[in-house]
C-alpha cells in the first residue's frame, strides 16, 4: 500500500530533483481516453528546467496501456532509465511516460505533454479546468495591472508604439511585459503571422512580425485575443519582446534583458 505524502513542502533528491505534493485533482487524457486520474499528484522540477511537470502514483495510472519502450529516450529526463510507450487503439506513442530514479519518487510515473513536446497525453485538467503546455507552478505569480506609465517602443530606431495607458504584466522570473492598446501602436509597420503559442497562465497568443528591413526576429509582437480570466486585462493588447526592441518607460531607457527567450529570438532573426 502506497503512503501518499501530505506535507506541503518542497524537497530535494540526491539527483537534484525538486518535488512537492499537490492537492489538486489532475487528469490526463489521450483523445477521449483517461490515462491518468490522480488526487495525489506530485510536482517535479528537473535541474535547469524552469517549469514543473507532474508525476503520479502507479495506482492512479492506466498501466495496462503502457508498454516497455522499444527505443528508450535515455538522457531526456534526470537520471531516468525506465521509459514506456503508450499503446491506445492500435497507435503507439513512443516514450510517453517514464519513472525517475529518485527513491523519493518510487512508485510514481511521469508523462509527456503533447502540447509541449509533440508526444504524450494531449488533454490535461486540474479540477474542472483544462490546462495547457505544462502544469502551473504554485510558486509563480502572474499579475496584469493597469498603469499610467509613459511607454515608448522603438524597432531599429523607428517609433512603433507610444502610450500612457499600458497594462503591465509581472511574471515571476521574467521581465515586466508592457501590453499596449492597439490604438497606440503603428499597426501599419507590423504584419500578422500564422504563429501561435500557448501559455498555462495566459492562454493562446497570436503574433505579428516587423515589416521593416532590419535584422529583427520574426514574431516579435503578440496578443491574447481570449486570455485566461486571471489576466483578462491584457485582452487584445499588444506586447513586444523586451529582448529585441528598445523600450523607454517614463523617459528612462530599459536595458534589453537576457531571458530563456533570448537565444530563440536570435535564431529567428531574419535579414
Amino acid at each position: 500500500m502506497t503512503t501518499f505524502p501530505t506535507e506541503r513542502a518542497v524537497r530535494t533528491t540526491p539527483e537534484g530533483l525538486l518535488w512537492e505534493p499537490s492537492a489538486r485533482w489532475v487528469r490526463g487524457r489521450r483523445g477521449e481516453v483517461t490515462v491518468v486520474d490522480s488526487r495525489h499528484p506530485v510536482l517535479v522540477w528537473e535541474p535547469g528546467v524552469p517549469v514543473p511537470l507532474y508525476a503520479f502514483p502507479r495506482e492512479e495510472v492506466r498501466e495496462d496501456l503502457l508498454r516497455p519502450a522499444k527505443n528508450p529516450a535515455t538522457g531526456t529526463h534526470t537520471g531516468s532509465r525506465i521509459f514506456y510507450d503508450l499503446e491506445l487503439d492500435g497507435e503507439l506513442q513512443e516514450n510517453a511516460a517514464w519513472t525517475f530514479p529518485a527513491s523519493d519518487l518510487a512508485g510514481h510515473i511521469a508523462f509527456e505533454w503533447f502540447g509541449r513536446v509533440g508526444r504524450g497525453l494531449d488533454h490535461w485538467y486540474e479540477e474542472e479546468e483544462e490546462i495547457f503546455i505544462h502544469p502551473r507552478d504554485p510558486h509563480k505569480r502572474v499579475d496584469a495591472i493597469a498603469s499610467g506609465r509613459h511607454v515608448r517602443v522603438e524597432i531599429d530606431g523607428t517609433l512603433v508604439a507610444d502610450t500612457v495607458r499600458p497594462v503591465l504584466l509581472f511574471e515571476t522570473g521574467l521581465p515586466t511585459r508592457f501590453y499596449i492598446p492597439r490604438e497606440d501602436v503603428r499597426l501599419e509597420l507590423l504584419v500578422p503571422t500564422d504563429h501561435h503559442t500557448g501559455c498555462p497562465y495566459k492562454g493562446t497568443a497570436d503574433y505579428w512580425s516587423w515589416r521593416g528591413g532590419a535584422a529583427v526576429p520574426a514574431n516579435i509582437v503578440w496578443t491574447y485575443p481570449d486570455p485566461l480570466p486571471a489576466v483578462g486585462a491584457v485582452k487584445d493588447l499588444l506586447a513586444f519582446y523586451n529582448e529585441a526592441v528598445d523600450i523607454t518607460v517614463d523617459g528612462e531607457g530599459m536595458e534589453r534583458p537576457v531571458t530563456p527567450f533570448t537565444r530563440a529570438l536570435a535564431e529567428q532573426t531574419r535579414p
